[in-house]
């Protein structure tokens, strides 16, 4: 029920992911206004689809742990708990984030030897796409959290982008191991020792070089660096449109430049990606972004697709154990 434009693209994308992927999907919200919306799409097989009645939602403005409280047929609610009971496998929401972490966090917990849960995002590079996390999930960190999410971030890549062996950087304001607050010097400290090919600190302007898979920070700072990528990124697009179509002579190059604008906009594009997994906590969770197009639902449910499909949450367990920080 969740994002800016749900459930009408929450429900096409998803029902787009059962068409093409070996899955069904659980549909959580007024089960009246979601047969609506899924009758909208005929041609989809029923027997993939499947509803479980909430009636609360809990909107953007709304504190998410009063909220929660206030409110414990909330969707968000509703749909973790399916996912913790079994009924599911994994859980997707385009909604209130704050929400979806703790909803989570109360139905899932936390992996063993994991304290604190961390969003990963995708970024674009040169090269494949890099991972940041965390961006928005743990404000607040102690250095053993940025050596877990390192370690978590790490997973995810081999898992979604087939990287073998991540470099993992920490995001810092200089290259140098002494750069930076008590915490990313701390962190250093555990990364440069743990069971990872950790290649230093990483400047905020090398973030999309392609020079590190995996970036470490904490949430403030991430959540502060993906949203300036974000705007940037538009302000970008549109005055590249604008200074094309100012003149005849750019006129005549935009439709020469068509294409690749195209592809950069698709390099860009965070529903490339689908949604930020929430890494941490015992059960697959992916995070949309609120605007989040049919095109990034579907590309979501894809990622927790694979997720659920590839041991993901096991994985990740054996790596912390390996790290040797608990």
């Amino acid at each position: 029920m969740g994002g800016d434009a749900g459930p009408g693209l929450i429900v096409d994308g998803a029902l787009a992911a059962a068409r093409h992927l070996d899955l069904g999907v659980v549909l959580v919200g007024p089960v009246a206004r979601l047969e609506d919306e899924v009758a909208l799409h005929p041609h989809t097989d029923p027997s993939r689809i499947r509803f479980v009645q909430a009636d609360a939602v809990i909107e953007m403005a709304e504190s998410p742990s009063a909220a929660l409280r206030r409110k414990p047929g909330a969707s968000i609610r509703v749909a973790a708990e399916c996912v913790a009971n079994g009924d599911a496998a994994a859980l997707f929401s385009a909604g209130h984030t704050g929400a979806t972490v703790m909803a989570a966090h109360g139905a899932f917990g936390m992996l063993t030897q994991v304290d604190r849960p961390a969003l990963a995002a995708t970024i674009p590079t040169r090269g494949k796409p890099a991972v940041l996390l965390d961006v928005g999930a743990s404000v607040e960190c102690r250095p053993q959290h940025l050596l877990h999410f390192g370690v978590m971030g790490a997973v995810f890549s081999r898992v979604a982008f087939g990287v073998e062996q991540p470099r993992v950087g920490l995001l810092s304001i200089g290259e140098e191991a002494t750069k930076g607050n008590e915490l990313t010097r701390e962190a250093h400290r555990l990364l440069k020792d743990a069971p990872l090919s950790f290649i230093g600190n990483v400047e905020a302007r090398d973030l999309y070089s392609g020079v590190a898979d995996v970036i470490v920070s904490d949430g403030f700072t991430g959540n502060v660096a993906l949203k300036v990528s974000e705007g940037l990124v538009d302000v970008m697009g549109d005055l590249l449109a604008e200074e094309l179509s100012s003149t005849v002579t750019a006129s005549v190059g935009s439709l020469l430049t068509l294409r690749a604008m195209r592809r950069f906009r698709k390099r860009v594009d965070y529903s490339e990606y689908g949604g930020a997994p929430l890494l941490g906590v015992a059960g697959i969770t992916i995070v949309g972004h609120g605007r989040s197009s049919a095109k990034a639902v579907r590309n979501a449910v894809a990622m927790a697709y694979r997720f659920a499909t590839s041991r993901f949450i096991e994985r990740v367990e054996q790596d912390i154990a390996g790290a040797g920080v608990a």
